[in-house]
């Protein structure tokens, strides 16, 4: 599943596509850009943050440890040109991830920090101080109103984690959903790492039910469009198709008598062929189109997390013996 490697040892992965391109960072590693009003995103290139700088104070949306004390000079440098206050009075979590969080301590303890209820069970049970717990929590919908802006903040089910929430600026034409729609790009490992894969799958279509132009997905270097999020979903409903076709083609009883008494081994061998039936196509048809669709490992495991959700979610998983 690897790539072939070129002349000098590296992977010979397919050119990147001009849709996949973002911004280039600054000298200090980081690009602040307006999304519409006072709203603003700030990107190293691989991950994404975003604040709303009002009157009364900043609204800061995630705190990426890649961009870390950058998110600071980002505020600084807008708030300077805007002439607001650069104070940071308010914080909100995606997810508890500590990929989007773990900046969150620089700022300080004189920040209202806001998040899904579940968001403060997970932090406590992780118990790291780079992400104080949230001082305000939600089960369904929250309302955030600073400096005559509003923000809706809601939570649809689980997806990628079991706290994952929906980010609306209603009056800015944007939403903020983090590490399941990469703009211009395929998903990593397993489905982005994300923990639950029906939920996963059908979260694009609560996405598009919201009315936005700006889409912050939370990586890469440029913002998402509405196009971006039809053309994940393409990928990902390619993969379920084939991955249906792979299950009900893929014949597993010669694996199985290949491994003989080491029935992992039978077991390796028909969800790999299985696996393998499923991506080949996936990954043709989309090299060229998403970025590092053809790096074999990413569509690989995100087609392997598909079938066997299609297996152990939806069933059925095989034949029921007689």
């Amino acid at each position: 599943m690897t790539s072939p490697a070129s002349g000098d040892g590296q992977p010979d992965y397919a050119p990147i596509p001009p849709s996949a391109r973002g911004v280039t960072p600054n000298e200090q590693g980081y690009y602040v850009g307006r999304v519409e009003r006072n709203l603003y995103w700030v990107t190293d290139g691989v991950y994404q943050s975003a604040f709303l700088a009002t009157p009364d104070g900043v609204v800061l949306f995630d705190t990426p440890p890649s961009i870390g004390h950058n998110l600071r000079r980002a505020i600084d440098e807008i708030t300077a040109a805007e002439g607001v206050t650069n104070r940071v009075t308010h914080m909100v979590y995606s997810h508890h991830h500590d990929d989007h969080t773990g900046a969150s301590s620089i700022f300080g303890s004189d920040v209202v920090r806001i998040g899904h209820e579940e968001t403060r069970r997970l932090l406590l049970r992780d118990n790291n101080p780079a992400r104080p717990l949230p001082d305000v929590t939600f089960a369904d919908s929250y309302t955030l109103e600073v400096g005559g802006e509003r923000v809706e903040l809601s939570w649809r089910g689980p997806n990628h984690t079991p706290d994952n929430i929906y980010i609306h600026f209603p009056d800015h034409d944007t939403l903020m959903f983090i590490d399941v729609v990469n703009a211009g790009w395929v998903p990593i490992y397993n489905v982005n790492l994300s923990e639950d894969v029906p939920g996963y799958m059908a979260a694009p279509d609560i996405v598009l039910s919201f009315p936005w132009t700006h889409f912050i997905c939370g990586h890469l270097g440029r913002l998402a469009t509405r196009d971006d999020v039809l053309v994940h979903q393409q990928y990902i409903a390619d993969i379920e198709a084939s991955a249906r076709e792979a299950l009900a083609s893929v014949n597993p009883v010669p694996y199985y008598v290949a491994g003989g008494e080491n029935f992992w081994a039978g077991v390796k061998g028909h969800l790999d062929a299985v696996t393998e039936r499923t991506a080949a196509p996936v990954i043709a048809k989309y090299t060229g189109v998403l970025a590092a669709a053809d790096i074999a490992e990413f569509t690989y495991s995100t087609a392997f997390q598909i079938m066997q959700s299609l297996r152990l979610d939806r069933g059925p998983s095989g034949p029921v013996h007689p």
